[in-house]
C-alpha cells in the first residue's frame, strides 16, 4: 500500500510541476498589462508609473482578499473594475464596462450558485487578480 501511495503522490508532484497557467489567467494577465498597469503597476501593488500623480493612490490590488478577510470577493471586483460600484466614490479609476459590451460572454458564479453571463475580459481580470493574492 506505501509503494502505491508513493507512486501516486510522486505522480502527483511530477503533474503538478508541468501545470501551466490556464488560459484565462494568462489572458487577464496581459489584459492587466495594457490597460491597468499604468496606475496599478506591474505587480498590482499600486505604485505605476502614473500612481504618484494621483489622489486617492490606487491600491494595492495584490492584497484584495486580505482585506476581506481571506475571502476573495470575484462579484465586488468584478463591479468595480466595471465601473457599478465607483458611482458617487473618489476614484479615478476609468470606468470599464463600456469597453465591454461587445465583449463576448461566459457564464460565471460568483460564489451564489447562479451563473450569470459575464464579459469574459472581466472575468480574465479577476481571475487573474485572484491568482496574485498575497496573504
Amino acid at each position: 500500500m506505501r509503494i502505491v501511495s508513493a507512486t501516486l503522490l510522486g505522480a502527483s508532484l511530477a503533474m503538478a510541476g508541468c501545470m501551466t497557467t490556464p488560459p484565462e489567467v494568462s489572458r487577464g494577465a496581459q489584459l492587466f498589462q495594457d490597460n491597468c498597469s499604468g496606475c496599478h503597476g506591474n505587480s498590482g501593488e499600486g505604485d505605476g508609473p502614473a500612481a504618484a500623480d494621483l489622489t486617492p493612490k490606487p491600491a494595492d490590488l495584490t492584497r484584495i482578499a486580505a482585506r476581506n478577510g481571506g475571502t476573495f470577493p470575484t462579484a465586488q471586483v468584478m463591479s468595480a473594475i466595471d465601473g457599478y460600484t465607483r458611482q458617487g466614490t473618489r476614484s479615478k479609476m476609468p470606468e470599464f464596462g463600456a469597453y465591454l459590451k461587445d465583449a463576448e460572454m461566459v457564464l460565471v458564479d460568483v460564489g451564489d450558485g447562479v451563473k450569470t453571463p459575464t464579459p469574459e475580459p472581466l472575468y480574465a481580470v479577476t481571475l487573474y487578480l485572484e491568482s496574485i493574492q498575497k496573504p
